[in-house]
């Protein structure tokens, strides 16, 4: 069999996990990415590899806190209105999967998907991706008792197969575990055998990896339209030239969307901005991996960096950094940490775009009506957690001779996102 040529556009940790993928099955793989691979969202986030507990983002109460976030600009999620035509039907479909149906769909489908990502993260590690990691407990904290006893009976509630149920701690257990804690927090509970990697070594161990494999990585690459062959895509146009291909992936985060509506398909995803603080050396010692729960912050001890993650503004794909962002995540740790000063100070402030969709849910297959071109994208929060398992199944479709999907991604299929786009809108988008 001739040797086959996949083009991955999107160097994030889902795309470095699929070139890999692609590389080790026997493919020549070219990833093509519009700025430097590894960055964004897939560089900047807590690093938790949590597959057993990512519920997606839209439920019940989220309608509620966004409105009244136009009130409160400080508020963990937050909505940035714009008047976009895309976005404000993104955020209509977005609102309407905010129900516990959806949001309980939706975690069974991830959970069934996740199953085999920590042994696939073995597996990575066991080839000879290095990347700095370990296993952690979970330490949830709150500030309201009324808070934490809702949660504890939704928690309850929840028959999904594989889901690990928390194990309830008071205050005092929890500031045994973290004496940094103030007593001000008044109880949680414990996520018991949990995974967390840090981030940056990851995107970097798979980088040099596939480099050492034979993949060609092309970074500062703007992908500028696609030569169509059938009913493909016979070649990905870029800034560089050409690239021929017998499949094409699109893992380019939130835009993915753009690159999508250049081939006529619709796959509806949008930022939700997050923002973080790594600080070196942490004001105080913290040694266990913590979630704030009200400010909806996740506190990860890596090697020498203490990093806190979290908030989210939905907002258009392409909307700059809130300046604001870094002091309100520094005053909120503060109300969980002791001693912990309410101006970030000398930490190293950022923020990524998240890629969401309408419905939380990632959008993993092919593009409809189109042969050879597939998506894996809109991970949301479950990147790190989602991407090798992502990678597995993608490459599992490529390398098959039948076009249906397997059960595991039904739920994640982007057909779902419905209509394709007409000719004359898809003309007024080019450069992706």
């Amino acid at each position: 069999m001739a040797e086959r040529h996949a083009v991955v556009v999107g160097a994030g940790i889902v795309g470095l996990c699929l070139a890999r993928a692609l590389s080790v099955r026997g493919w020549r793989v070219t990833v093509v990415e519009r700025d430097e691979p590894g960055g964004g969202a897939s560089r900047g986030n807590a690093g938790w590899v949590v597959p057993d507990w990512g519920a997606p983002v839209p439920g019940p109460g989220v309608i509620g806190a966004t409105l009244r976030s136009l009130r409160d600009r400080s508020a963990p999620l937050a909505l940035r209105p714009a008047p976009h035509q895309d976005f404000l039907r993104w955020l209509l479909d977005f609102w309407r999967h905010c129900n516990a149906a959806d949001q309980a769909a939706g975690r069974a489908a991830t959970v069934a998907l996740g199953a085999p990502t920590r042994s696939l993260f073995d597996r990575l590690r066991d080839e000879g991706v290095a990347f700095e990691g370990g296993e952690t407990d979970i330490l949830y904290a709150y500030l309201s008792a009324a808070h934490l006893e809702r949660d504890l009976v939704g928690f309850s509630a929840i028959t999904t197969a594989g889901f690990v149920p928390p194990v309830p701690m008071t205050g005092a257990e929890l500031r045994t575990r973290e004496p940094a804690l103030r007593d001000e927090v008044v109880g949680g509970y414990r996520l018991p055998g949990q995974r967390w990697v840090r981030p940056e070594t990851l995107v970097a161990g798979l980088l040099a990896d596939i480099v050492a494999r034979g993949v060609d990585v092309h970074a500062r690459t703007a992908v500028t339209g696609f030569e169509r062959r059938g009913a493909g895509v016979g070649a990905v146009r870029t800034a560089g030239g050409a690239l021929p291909c017998d499949a094409v992936v699109l893992c380019a985060g939130v835009a993915t969307s753009g690159l999508a509506r250049m081939l006529g398909v619709r796959v509806p995803i949008q930022a939700g901005m997050g923002y973080g603080l790594d600080y070196v050396p942490a004001p105080r010692p913290v040694t266990a991996t913590l979630y704030l729960d009200e400010a909806r912050l996740a506190v990860t001890p890596f090697d020498g960096t203490l990093r806190v993650a979290g908030l989210m503004d939905l907002a258009p794909s392409g909307a700059p950094m809130r300046p604001d962002r870094p002091r309100q995540v520094a005053a909120a740790v503060a109300r969980y940490l002791r001693d912990w000063p309410s101006d970030p100070g000398r930490a190293t402030a950022w923020a990524g775009m998240r890629p969401l969709t309408p419905d939380g849910l990632p959008a993993i297959g092919r593009l409809p009506g189109l042969a050879n071109v597939a998506v894996a994208a809109g991970h949301a929060m479950l990147g790190v957690t989602l991407a090798p398992v992502t990678a597995e199944a993608m490459a599992d479709l490529l390398d098959g001779e039948g076009t249906n999907l397997p059960a595991a991604l039904i739920p994640f299929d982007p057909a779902r996102f419905g209509r394709r786009v007409p000719p004359h809108v898809r003309a007024r988008h080019g450069r992706a």
